[in-house]
């Protein structure tokens, strides 16, 4: 109908103005759809965090404790039998409330004396480079109720690794690179360690001990709580990282502290112990020039006389087992560990019968393997054999002469637990055939009848039990994560796939593949490849994944597919030839693997689309995404780089040279492996990302490849994020803006979608 009366069609526009408005008013809000997933969903609400069970067995038996709040913040600690329903409070929370204070500590660690008569509590934590090991201590007595903080005068959160003595007549910590002895009698405190500069170091690490050989805490309790060994190391000489924080206030603050560089001089180490009966400090008698070797552990050795450490050469293809006497400072060598390659250090000895034979593990067979030495030297004695890899050695059940150790055998992805006896035989799977594939994980009780297994695998997330050992029986459920499984149950996805690619360079590559929830096979689909790649890792496995594999499992709702690639030289089960195959050639043999890999998928899988395939990754990973948009310009279109290191002689001593040897002994391994020297290939679009606070992989080599990529007029993106570490998650919002841009950058430029 027309109408002409302009009255009436102003009357009848503002009707059906106020009648739309009035309809969208009362439209119904639209529900989220569950079976989506979204950034915020992931990154911002936290929708799909899983919950661990945290318990914590004591030394005898099969009690354990554990840390249960209550409604007003605090938390009691209580103690189980396992299999029993009676808990026993051990600490109500009323008691770790400060004199003068209202509100309890808040437990972010504890330990105890050995009878449990006086308990440890670590609280109001900081940051020190990878965690939180500086912070305040307090020590309660149990008896009298007496609860007091430790350090006198020391300023908030400056005690670290605070320890009880085994006789509970002292406390041990460091403080500002210098230990600290507290009696618990007088509550007297003394000085142990006097550092002569800020370049000497008592009781703790520089950065790269910390962070390659994982060690923090640097001093031992002898067993009768009469001496203190520690580490002392020397920074004097080496060389300073300067890192620029530019937001914190007006004027720029800058972090300096000694970081060696590939080919650059190390700490000077040494091995001091403290005789506290005779107030004496004697330096052992370690041979070889501590600048060019390095004391990767010590502790004693299972008594209060000697010691045992363990020392790496600077190639890192030789460690010594070495026993010292405490109260000479004389060592003796009982045990030479050496390989072509490198050796692995590792924490998984334990002393038996008295002390007269520990546990070693070696590759020297070409695996993995569980061996006995006797205190006094000589052949180590093989327990395990075949091919197949001792991942990790969890339990030494004496009274049963029985090892307790993860393998997989079959599979490099899974895990599960096996046993063996004391002489080698009847070696047994525990983990059941009729569980269901993946990761399985274990804490054993001190006695060996009980354990805490945790399972997961990529499609389901984990849930932990409480089981009977060796039967391997449920007895209850310690944390399902029910709430988390129905919300992983709604999403609409396919399960992942594995498979082995042949790329005829030896044994097949192992991979991981996501498709899309509405896969056709008939479609071309755009992949992203997903790699880290070197020697520290593996990301082919069969264990829930968190936040990375949801937004894996989001892109692939988007309409693409996701894989990831071990390829040869990553930390799989696959015996030493797997892992070692890529030594003085990191960033060389990987890069070739995985496109060699990847052409053979493209070839058998037809529905990859060629011309849309992506990949990405973080720190080596990120190093490996520029090998592989430099090397193969071809073959990859898209790349995002986090966190990487595009000049390996700018990395560190102990990772860069453990792999690579010396940057004089493998100039052109340095130079193909580094793809800053082949920035000029790149044909593709890049996104390259970094925190301008990582203390492990410096902005400056990031800085270095920009310039490169300039210089050669090469078109790329960045971005900077300021003052964040190597993870870059500090400061609000950061992870969801982080996993944002790579997901519009990638949808961008390697559309989504089949065709």
């Amino acid at each position: 109908m027309k109408i002409t009366n302009p009255a009436t069609s102003l009357f009848c526009a503002i009707f059906l103005v106020a009648t739309n408005h009035l309809a969208f008013a009362a439209a119904p809000k639209k529900k989220a759809d569950d079976s989506l997933l979204t950034l915020e969903r992931i990154f911002a609400k936290n929708e799909f965090s899983a919950k661990g069970y945290s318990a914590r067995w004591l030394d005898h038996g099969h009690s354990y404790t554990r840390l249960e709040k209550l409604t007003n913040g605090g938390m009691n600690i209580v103690r189980y039998q396992a299999g029993r329903d009676r808990p026993e409070i051990l600490v109500p929370a009323s008691d770790l409330v400060p004199p003068g204070g209202d509100t309890p500590l808040t437990i972010q660690g504890h330990s105890w004396s050995k009878d449990l008569s006086l308990l440890l509590i670590y609280t109001n934590s900081k940051r020190v480079w990878r965690t939180n090991s500086r912070g305040d201590y307090w020590l309660l007595d149990r008896g009298s109720g007496e609860l007091r903080q430790l350090g006198g005068d020391a300023p908030p959160s400056s005690l670290m690794f605070a320890k009880i003595s085994p006789d509970n007549r002292h406390i041990a910590y460091v403080r500002d690179r210098n230990i600290y002895l507290e009696d618990l009698h007088d509550h007297s405190t003394r000085q142990l360690t006097h550092a002569e500069s800020p370049r000497i170091i008592n009781g703790t690490f520089d950065w790269v001990y910390e962070e390659e050989l994982g060690l923090r805490d640097g001093f031992r309790w002898s067993p009768d709580g009469e001496s203190i060994a520690f580490w002392q190391l020397d920074t004097t000489g080496m060389r300073d990282f300067t890192l620029i924080d530019n937001i914190s206030g007006l004027y720029p603050k800058t972090t300096t502290f000694a970081w060696p560089k590939v080919g650059q001089q190390n700490a000077s180490a040494r091995i001091v112990v403290a005789n506290l009966k005779a107030n004496t400090m004697r330096t052992m008698e370690i041979p070889g020039d501590p600048r060019h070797h390095y004391l990767a552990r010590m502790d004693w050795a299972d008594n209060s006389r000697e010691l045992i450490v363990q020392q790496l050469n600077r190639l890192q293809n030789t460690n010594r087992v070495i026993k010292v006497n405490a109260d000479s400072g004389r060592a003796k060598t009982i045990l030479t560990e050496h390989d072509k390659a490198w050796v692995n250090i590792h924490d998984e000895m334990h002393w038996l019968e008295g002390g007269k034979q520990f546990t070693w593990i070696s590759e020297r067979d070409g695996w993995r393997h569980l061996y006995l030495v006797s205190r006094t030297g000589g052949k180590p004695k093989q327990i395990t054999t075949g091919k197949f890899d001792v991942i990790d050695l969890i339990k030494v059940d004496e009274r049963e002469k029985l090892f307790y150790f993860i393998a997989s055998p079959d599979n490099p992805a899974e895990r599960y637990l096996y046993r063996i006896r004391f002489d080698g035989k009847n070696l047994t799977r525990v983990t059941p055939a009729n569980e269901k594939r993946g990761t399985h994980q274990y804490s054993i009780s001190a006695d060996g009848r009980w354990a805490f297994a945790t399972s997961s695998n990529i499609d389901e997330p984990p849930q932990t039990r409480l089981i009977t050992l060796p039967d391997h029986t449920t007895v209850k459920a310690a944390e399902d994560n029910k709430g988390l499984r129905s919300k992983i149950d709604k999403l609409k996805r396919a399960n992942a796939e594995f498979l082995y690619l042949d790329t005829g360079k030896g044994a097949p590559t192992h991979a991981r593949l996501l498709r899309p929830p509405d896969f056709n096979p008939k479609k071309k689909y755009p992949l992203l490849v997903y790699v880290y790649g070197e020697p520290a890792g593996q990301t082919v496995r069969d264990s829930w994944g968190g936040t990375s594999h949801l937004w894996h499992l989001m892109l692939a709702q988007k309409g693409y597919c996701v894989i990831t690639i071990d390829n040869r030289g990553t930390a799989a089960p696959r015996g030493r030839d797997w892992r070692k195959s890529i030594y003085r050639k990191v960033g060389i043999i990987a890069p070739q693997d995985q496109a060699a890999a990847l052409r053979k998928l493209l070839k058998d899988r037809t529905y990859i689309d060629s011309k849309r395939i992506g990949v990405w990754g973080w720190s080596g990973g990120g190093s490996m995404t520029l090998n592989a948009m430099f090397k193969f310009p071809d073959l990859y279109h898209v790349g995002m780089a986090v966190a990487s290191v595009p000049n390996q002689r700018y990395y560190d001593t102990i990772y860069q040279e453990r792999y690579m040897g010396l940057p004089g002994d493998n100039v052109d391994g340095y130079r193909k492996g580094s793809p800053i020297n082949f920035a000029q290939q790149l044909k593709g679009d890049l996104l390259i990302v970094h925190g301008t606070g990582d203390d492990n992989c410096h902005y400056q080599t990031f800085e270095k490849l920009v310039d490169k990529l300039i210089s050669h007029n090469k078109p790329f993106t960045m971005m900077a994020y300021p003052n964040r570490t190597h993870a870059i998650r500090e400061g609000k919002n950061t992870t969801l803006h982080l996993y944002s841009l790579m997901t519009r950058f990638l949808t961008e430029h390697l559309p989504a979608g089949p065709r």
